[in-house]
């Protein structure tokens, strides 16, 4: 990506909208799954595992694309701690779409449950079996599954108030369809 670019690539706009669904259904389906003791607890937890894997695999895939394309500069306007906070926001999402699953297969390997994905695929165990490590890893999931959710809310809000507030052409960097101001540079 050059320097003049004002929007991603294709690839890394339809790669942020797939897993932005990816992850809230996932989200959802967590929080559904635990909620239950109802015969739709195992559909949901295979589907809970699945999409884990999903999401691993394509926040993997948007790691190694950012790498390659890089990403639109942050307009020069924006103050230094919306920088630092848009910067970190953006590690500490990283980290989680990549953390979270493997913390959900790490837990369910110490707690010997097999990770079976849709169509039978069976995945290796990462830990051998120890119930006060799944336990704490089952904790660490928990909890970190609100900061993802929080940190989620925190990206969502970011984003609203760079479309309808600063307008500065943030948002429109990422909007999956060209508004009004493509081909043109942010505000500075």
């Amino acid at each position: 990506m050059n320097a003049q670019s004002t929007r991603f690539t294709v690839l890394q706009r339809a790669l942020h909208w797939l897993m932005a669904v990816g992850i809230l259904a996932m989200l959802f389906i967590g929080v559904g799954m635990v909620s239950t003791v109802m015969p739709k607890y195992l559909p949901l937890l295979e589907a809970h595992k699945t999409l884990g894997i999903v999401i691993l695999l394509l926040a993997l895939l948007r790691l190694a694309v950012r790498f390659v394309y890089g990403a639109p500069a942050l307009p020069a306007a924006m103050p230094a701690p919306m920088k630092l906070a848009a910067h970190l926001s953006h590690y500490g999402l990283y980290a989680l779409m990549i953390g979270m699953p493997l913390l959900g297969w790490a837990m369910l390997s110490a707690g010997a449950y097999p990770v079976v994905l849709y169509g039978g695929i069976r995945l290796p165990s990462l830990l051998p079996p120890n119930a006060g490590l799944h336990a704490l890893l089952w904790q660490a999931h928990v909890w970190l599954a609100f900061a993802f959710f929080a940190l989620i809310l925190l990206h969502l809000a970011a984003g609203l108030f760079h479309a309808l507030i600063r307008r500065d052409g943030v948002f429109e960097s990422m909007a999956p369809i060209a508004g009004p101001r493509e081909g043109t540079t942010p505000a500075e």
